[in-house]
């Protein structure tokens, strides 16, 4: 993974997938099973948790966000 850095304007992507990744392990779930919960491949959960995807829309946000039982905003809450 190449090094975020805080003036990029991709950085949203980063947080937002290390977001979905705290979650999903906070809800002891694998990549496969959030991906089968929301109807999506596990390449493309993959991909949002790797900082390999560049879009994605807010429907699918608040999908995923609704799967792991937490509210959209804290997908794009700051990383501890």
């Amino acid at each position: 993974m190449k090094k975020i850095n805080n003036n990029d304007n991709n950085i949203i992507y980063y947080i937002v997938g290390k977001n979905i990744k705290k979650y999903r392990e906070r809800k002891n779930l694998t990549q496969s099973q959030l991906a089968d919960l929301c109807s999506l491949s596990v390449g493309f959960i993959s991909d949002l948790e790797s900082n390999t995807f560049r879009t994605i829309s807010l429907n699918t946000l608040y999908l995923i966000s609704k799967k792991l039982e937490i509210h959209p905003k804290q997908l794009f809450d700051d990383l501890d």
